[in-house]
């Protein structure tokens, strides 16, 4: 018995153990790193990667000869030509011809060459794109978690609302019996009180849907459970960085801007390419071929060594006239090299856009959250003084919970500007290339 209720005493540890890790709270930083390693996103840019390098090492092979064997079985019957001796035969010929054959390019404008060249820029474009992927993901992680403590703060401030309405219930309550209060204003208060719930109901389902959004974003099972730990956010004395700084740093590290300008050197292949058209190509191509036929009184070893013969040559194409193909794939070439110049100038713009408009945000929010803090201060102090008031019979129920209302929006706005600061200013910080941290 006594061992049964260690047994059963020990399963219970192990449960409690495995329940809390699944209710541990996540940090953006757990949120970030198992984005990265998850994110369906992510995962499909590096298969994309790694099918460059798969191009790219099949292109570097083309250097080499190709070499193949080949086996033939023949049947003629009638006057025909013997495939082994050559003669004409009035018979029924059964013959064997067995062949290896190798071939190489020597010379062919510099196609390959310029191909391989292509090609491994290409590897390196979608390494680009694979921390293109990862930026983006990190973005939306960041915003989705920051708008997450929004909606958890809310809830604790909704709370309290209640609690505080609870309370002036009670007392209103007891006003009444008494029959210092009137009946009318107990109502307004119980009507608040009623309306606080419902606020905590609603930020309660807010914060419950913004969980959903991150899950989905860290590709986790629909039932696995998920909270978000709340971490100490950034005062609104944070200093924002030089705008011209932060983007002159953006444009030489971003993923996106040097993809976009080596799409350029990707197009100059292409051209190069195509230019290769217009020149000739040289091949070197030898064989070793031997037969058996029928027809011959040898036998089949014996013939196959009397009929072996070596086959070398070179063979040089030239071309002359290709119907407008090499002249067209040149000025598509051509036109594909403007229009990534264009795109590179484009994505420079756009995110000097971005940056711009993170830099703006951040410095507004910041003169708006020192305001909001100054507001919700005073905002708190006058509710407090009026809550005295109401409790010694001086003030209206309506006045208090004007004053109770003008305290909560301003918690409100608080709530907002700060995170709205946090997020701005974590953005600047991941533009000049630092790792975001809350």
């Amino acid at each position: 018995m006594k061992f049964l209720l260690n047994i059963s005493l020990l399963l219970l540890t192990v449960s409690q153990a495995v329940f809390a890790q699944e209710k541990k709270a996540w940090t953006l930083d757990d949120c970030l790193t198992y984005a990265t390693e998850n994110n369906i996103t992510i995962k499909a840019s590096e298969f994309d990667k790694q099918s460059a390098e798969v191009t790219y090492t099949q292109s570097k092979y083309s250097r080499f000869p190709s070499l193949s064997a080949s086996a033939q079985q023949n049947m003629n019957n009638g006057t025909s030509i013997d495939p082994i001796t050559s003669n004409f035969v009035t018979q029924m010929v059964h013959s064997t011809s067995l062949g290896v054959t190798a071939q190489v390019t020597l010379y062919n404008g510099n196609y390959i060459n310029n191909t391989i060249k292509q090609n491994e820029l290409l590897i390196r474009q979608n390494e680009f794109f694979v921390s293109e992927a990862k930026n983006s993901i990190i973005l939306s992680v960041t915003q989705a978690y920051l708008q997450a403590l929004y909606y958890k703060e809310g809830i604790t401030v909704a709370e309290n609302a209640v609690a505080s309405s609870q309370e002036q219930v009670n007392q209103a309550n007891t006003k009444f019996k008494a029959g210092s209060l009137a009946g009318i204003e107990v109502a307004n208060l119980q009507t608040q009180l009623s309306n606080d719930q419902y606020s905590v109901v609603t930020a309660k389902n807010n914060y419950r849907q913004q969980l959903i959004t991150l899950k989905q974003l860290l590709e986790l099972e629909p039932g696995a459970e998920f909270e978000v730990a709340t971490p100490e956010l950034p005062d609104s004395k944070i200093i924002i960085p030089d705008l011209q700084q932060v983007y002159q740093t953006a444009v030489a590290a971003m993923p996106e801007v040097k993809s976009a300008k080596l799409q350029t050197d990707i197009a100059t292949y292409d051209l190069k390419k195509a230019k290769a058209g217009y020149l000739p190509t040289l091949s070197l191509y030898a064989g070793l071929n031997t037969g058996y036929t029928n027809t011959q009184s040898y036998n089949f070893s014996a013939q196959l060594d009397n009929n072996f013969y070596q086959t070398a040559g070179l063979s040089l194409s030239v071309p002359i006239f290709s119907k407008y193909q090499n002249k067209g794939a040149v000025e598509q070439a051509k036109i594909t090299i403007e229009q990534s110049k264009l795109t590179a100038k484009s994505t420079s713009k756009q995110l000097y856009l971005k940056i711009e408009s993170a830099w703006q945000n951040a410095v507004s929010v910041q003169s708006e959250m020192q305001a909001a803090e100054a507001l919700q201060a005073s905002s708190k102090m006058a509710y407090e003084m009026a809550q005295k008031k109401s409790e010694l019979g001086s003030l209206s129920a309506t006045d208090l919970l004007v004053s109770k209302n003008t305290y909560q929006t301003a918690q409100q706005q608080y709530l907002q500007t700060k995170f709205s600061s946090a997020l701005y200013y974590q953005l600047l910080q991941f533009y000049q290339g630092n790792a975001i941290k809350i």
